[in-house]
């Protein structure tokens, strides 16, 4: 029989519920419904209790200082060169074999991203991971995908291996009589077991449910089906653009077509870039729907050269270096949320984006009102300055293959790491053990091991600040704070009482494997950070009214948040992987499902087996 529930109760559950449907939609940013609920609760106060400065707390929590300075260690450790020294030592240990590619990616990666944060990690390899792939023979969907996960279980080995297990510790502190969090290593033994069973299922039956999307060596221009939207135009004596600049030309242009390179002869010029002057007989390549670029020609006296399809060599070899690439846009991105056109990345970076793959969906039109969302693939056409510029700001992440060129040339894969890398790889360290043997709190040990690398030389304040994911910090702390609701108006008591039902008809094991898939389905769709907030009061509470072991409750919490694979929402690193590997929405439940099955089994026998019920 439910207990009464409150007016409270009724409201936080309100607020719950609209802030499910806006993390789904995503109508706006999920860090900004994040920081909704923070101004909602505290307006609410007079009706839930939560005063301003409770609701406010999740800025000043452990858990979110600690991410913030994590953060900053790993990018230290990034700019050491060390992971993309590892990138070059891959290549050369896989000689070109499929299984020893995807071998050492996921070995690689999973125990990577126990000790540093795994997004900047799949960010770095990506691009590695596309040149590793062509150099193997095989499409890059078959290891992009494997990689993401990968990331995603190496974050069950340690303490700092993702924010949710951060979150689940502080939570262990708050709710947990006795217990002082969860140590760096506590659950490393089980953490090891799933990152084992999870690279056997992705070596094997992962392997053959990852589907090949994207073909070997398929050419960009195919892959973004802009065949009818790319042409090659001559212009005749009589063509009123004779004389004219492309600058010109493009600004009067009164059609949806921009003209994308001059060809005159053996000469290749990038446009609009290029203060040469139309000629007679030169080649424009245009870009436009086949009714804009039939307008243009109509208007300006061209001839359509049919036979002179435009592929991806047509822009290779010109004078400026441009070339057609794919970058994504990271979950972090400042250009989250900005209309193309208000980025201006064809002003600033001379970089002009061509199409836009959006889960699954083709936006080739309209391109400057397109509003940028994190996961989106680009194809840009971009100068070698801009590729580097945009892997040192992480506003794009430039995911085509030859952008990792640079790292594997023959000269530059022997250049020497950072002299500070030892250095950088010890404050880490230190950090690490600190923690570990209770030297200091993990927020301690980690704001210490960002003042010793600022103060060494081995990271720049600024770069420090520029590392951090904000948005997931806004996210952390708006969310937290409803965690505290839920338990103060005894929302959490409420949906415990539904669970502990269960134990009439149900072993203990069967419930605690419920509240695992439970958890699971709920990370994949409003984000692990959310999920993880509102099921751990619920998981102690439960297991406080089953007389049962609330840490084992927490754990399968914290496990479960920590491993959603089924939707590329669920965790951001499936986002990254999106695009670049062509994935259909469909892919990721394919592949993912059993994975998660799997593991939810797995870990709820080995919290019963290590910790028990």
């Amino acid at each position: 029989m439910l207990g009464e529930v409150s007016v409270a109760t009724v409201v936080v559950f309100s607020l719950i519920g609209v802030a499910l449907v806006l993390f789904v939609s995503e109508l706006v940013p999920n860090d900004t419904t994040a920081i909704g609920i923070v101004v909602a609760l505290a307006l609410l106060e007079p009706v839930v209790g939560i005063t301003p400065q409770e609701a406010i707390s999740g800025f000043s929590n452990p858990a979110t200082i600690t991410i913030v300075a994590m953060y900053m260690l790993s990018a230290g450790i990034q700019n050491t060169g060390i992971v993309q020294r590892l990138g070059v030592y891959l290549a050369e240990f896989t000689g070109g074999s499929e299984r020893r590619a995807l071998a050492a990616t996921v070995g690689m990666t999973g125990p990577l991203a126990g000790f540093i944060n795994n997004t900047p990690v799949v960010a770095v390899f990506i691009p590695m991971i596309s040149d590793l792939a062509e150099k193997s023979g095989i499409s890059p969907s078959k290891l992009l995908l494997p990689l993401s996960y990968a990331a995603i279980l190496g974050g069950t080995l340690t303490l700092v291996g993702t924010s949710t297990n951060l979150l689940a510790s502080d939570f262990a502190r708050q709710l947990i009589p006795g217990r002082d969090g969860i140590g760096m290593f506590e659950f490393t033994p089980l953490g090891i077991l799933i990152l084992a069973v999870g690279i056997a299922y992705l070596l094997t039956i992962g392997w053959r449910l990852t589907p090949a999307r994207i073909p070997v060596d398929a050419d960009l221009i195919t892959q973004f089906e802009l065949e009818d939207h790319l042409s090659q135009v001559q212009v005749r004596e009589t063509s009123p653009l004779v004389g004219r600049t492309v600058k010109e030309i493009d600004d009067d242009a009164e059609a949806a077509v921009s003209v994308l390179q001059l060809r005159r002869g053996d000469d290749v010029y990038s446009a609009p870039y290029t203060d040469q002057r139309v000629e007679t007989d030169d080649v424009l390549v245009v870009n436009g729907t086949l009714q804009a670029v039939n307008q243009f020609r109509e208007a300006n006296e061209l001839r359509q050269l049919l036979r002179e399809g435009v592929t991806e060599e047509t822009f290779e070899g010109a004078p400026t270096g441009k070339r057609l690439a794919k970058a994504v846009v990271p979950d972090d991105s400042s250009y989250v949320g900005e209309r193309l056109s208000e980025v201006r990345l064809a002003e600033f970076h001379r970089t002009r984006v061509l199409a836009i793959r959006r889960e699954g969906t083709l936006i080739r039109t309209d391109l400057e009102a397109t509003t940028l969302r994190p996961g989106d693939l680009l194809l840009v056409r971009i100068p070698p300055e801009s590729i580097d510029y945009f892997t040192d700001s992480g506003n794009l992440l430039v995911a085509d293959e030859r952008a990792y060129d640079r790292l594997a040339d023959a000269d530059e894969q022997l250049a020497p790491l950072s002299p500070k890398t030892p250095l950088a790889v010890g404050i880490l360290a230190a950090v690490i053990a600190a923690a570990a043997l209770n030297l200091a709190s993990i927020v301690i040990a980690a704001l210490g091991g960002v003042v010793a690398m600022i103060v060494t030389g081995c990271l720049r304040p600024a770069d420090a600040y520029d590392a951090v994911s904000w948005n997931i910090i806004f996210l952390l702390a708006g969310v937290i704070p409803l965690g505290l609701a839920m338990e103060a108006t005894g929302g959490a008591s409420l949906i415990a009482e539904v669970i502990v039902a269960m134990d009439v008809y149900l072993p203990l094991l069967l419930v605690v494997f419920f509240f695992y898939v439970l958890t699971g389905l709920l990370a994949n769709v409003i984000t692990p950070v959310a999920t993880i907030v509102l099921m751990i009061p619920v998981a102690v509470d439960a297991a406080i009214r089953l007389d049962a072991d609330a840490f084992s409750f927490l754990l399968t919490v914290m496990f479960a948040s920590a491993t959603s694979f089924m939707t590329p929402v669920g965790y951001q690193t499936n986002l990254m992987v999106y695009g670049p590997g062509g994935y259909a929405f469909s892919d990721f439940l394919r592949v993912g499902a059993p994975l998660q099955f799997l593991l939810a089994i797995l870990t709820t026998l080995g919290i019963a087996l290590l910790w028990g019920f």
